[in-house]
């Protein structure tokens, strides 16, 4: 049994580079309401998931209370409990309230920032095969950098939700 529904699709969002947090030209992706995580362990559900659509270097936590990129790789976050009010974009970016089996799936770049959180919410977060995970937080000196890294940051092969025929992969294109 799917633990996940066939036609869900996501939301999708373009964050501006503002100077500080490059972002991407590729869609923010937010599927809402996506993962079955009724379960006793919603935690091992959303790793089964993630991991069998082909993102590993899987971890469980929250999201940082401070804003923070990715400049070497693209990143999922699987709400498995709770909820929190995350911006997610930088600080001209846009908040949202994510909770207990949404998605939010952000291209390398996309600023994150929790801004409150219930004191059950747990993320699992992982990455498609690449480069490790780096953390950069906002400066101009990173900002550069990141403009160089961004745009090599591999496509990944598939939707760590729907899979190879998921919405992510016709959604990430390169111009």
């Amino acid at each position: 049994m799917s633990v996940v529904s066939d036609d869900i699709e996501p939301l999708a969002f373009v964050f501006a580079d503002d100077g500080l947090v490059p972002n991407n030209p590729m869609p923010f992706l937010v599927y809402k309401g996506a993962i079955d995580v009724a379960g006793a362990h919603p935690e091992r559900t959303i790793e089964g998931l993630f991991g069998a659509n082909g993102w590993g270097e899987m971890w469980r936590n929250g999201v940082y209370e401070y804003l923070h990129y990715h400049a070497t790789v693209h990143e999922v976050l699987g709400v498995a409990r709770g909820h929190a009010r995350v911006r997610f974009g930088g600080d001209q970016g846009r908040e949202f309230d994510i909770a207990a089996g949404d998605v939010a799936i952000l291209p390398a770049g996309t600023g994150h920032q929790c801004l409150t959180a219930s004191t059950d919410f747990c993320v699992v977060g992982a990455y498609p095969p690449g480069p490790p995970m780096d953390l950069v937080r906002p400066t101009k000196q990173a900002h550069a950098k990141a403009l160089q890294t961004i745009p090599q940051v591999k496509l990944p092969n598939t939707d760590p939700v729907r899979g190879a025929d998921g919405p992510l992969v016709r959604l990430w294109r390169r111009k």
